[in-house]
């Protein structure tokens, strides 16, 4: 049976082509799918009985994963979805005051670059996600909202990534912006990346102004080589630089995120070391203090330290924001729900 979501619409005009199935049909198909919200080919009312039986008959639940889910008081929600092969990923809705209904997503099962204070990348690199797989990560989000609500924002920060994958990314979001899809704005869809130059080159050649974070994580190459090892293949100078270049592509300011982690990269030197790193560039530092991993020796920075880094930015005229945690009760940091899963008890079925 075809998976519906791998395949792009254009794709899907000639398969329905090939079954008899008028144009207007994938029309109504994607309404149902993208603006009702439904999952469900039984479901979708206004196709006649024998086009959802041939629709059936073709092609695979339109969601394959099963999931488990997880609140926070904040209304946080982590999904843990396992594929028909065992493997699962995580993504996340967070909401907030202003009525932003953001999606993190994943695209990859585990993750390559070894950063040492991610749980995503602790049990290593499985295989990519497909454009379907994505595709259904942003959508089970978006149908976990009211009928009256929509995703405003989409940051790829899950687990893996993201330019080692871009393929299938690029796809899956084609049908995220397109105006018969989710209809997002481009620009309030973020993909962060380790720093992996010719990817950053390659996104920015898509014709679509998405909105690039780097996660940078230190001011210099050694320190940076600790605690993201993939530092020593494309170093902190290469990486600025495919930055500033998507920048004048794209029109994007550049975000630099910093997990700040407790007497590692947090101290006053450092702080004034970045500023000078990022002296004359477009950008705005996203500081995240570390959100603890009980595998792992790290600790979150004091607010003293935390305060301290942000005011030495701000005097050097670096513009600075501090991501607070959501979610932390339900290991909402990448890579921490599905190893409790599955330390907690063998690989099982979810919940459907």
């Amino acid at each position: 049976m075809l998976p519906f979501l791998d395949h792009t619409k254009t794709e899907l005009q000639g398969i329905f082509r090939e079954l008899n199935l008028p144009p207007f049909r994938l029309n109504q198909v994607r309404n149902w799918l993208f603006a009702r919200k439904t999952d469900d080919f039984d479901a979708m009312h206004n196709l006649p009985k024998l086009c959802r039986k041939t629709l059936r008959t073709h092609f695979g639940p339109l969601f394959a994963g099963k999931i488990v889910t997880e609140t926070a008081q904040d209304h946080t929600e982590k999904l843990l979805i396992e594929w028909p092969d065992g493997n699962q990923i995580e993504c996340v809705l967070l909401r907030d005051d202003r009525n932003h209904r953001t999606g993190c997503i994943s695209t990859q099962v585990g993750c390559a670059m070894g950063c040492k204070f991610c749980a995503s990348g602790m049990d290593g690199f499985v295989r990519n996600l497909t454009r379907g797989e994505i595709l259904e990560q942003i959508l089970r989000l978006n149908v976990r909202l009211e009928n009256n609500e929509r995703l405003t924002h989409l940051v790829i920060m899950g687990t893996g990534e993201p330019l080692l994958n871009l393929n299938s990314l690029l796809s899956a979001l084609e049908d995220a912006i397109a105006a018969d899809g989710l209809d997002m704005s481009a620009r309030r869809i973020t993909i962060s990346t380790v720093g992996i130059p010719k990817g950053i080159e390659k996104l920015g050649e898509c014709g679509h102004p998405y909105k690039l974070a780097v996660s940078l994580h230190a001011p210099n190459d050694e320190l940076r080589e600790q605690i993201v090892p993939r530092n020593r293949v494309n170093g902190i100078r290469e990486i600025l630089d495919s930055a500033e270049s998507y920048h004048r592509k794209s029109g994007r300011r550049i975000t630099f995120e910093y997990v700040l982690i407790r007497n590692l990269n947090d101290s006053p030197e450092y702080a004034k070391e970045l500023a000078r790193l990022l002296d004359g560039k477009t950008a705005i530092v996203n500081l995240i203090p570390f959100n603890p991993i009980p595998e792992l020796p790290y600790q979150t920075p004091s607010n003293r330290n935390v305060e301290q880094f942000v005011a030495i930015l701000r005097e050097y005229g670096v513009q600075v924001k501090i991501r607070f945690r959501k979610g932390d009760k339900i290991d909402a940091a990448c890579g921490q729900l599905r190893r409790r899963f599955n330390s907690r008890q063998p690989r099982q079925g979810c919940d459907s």
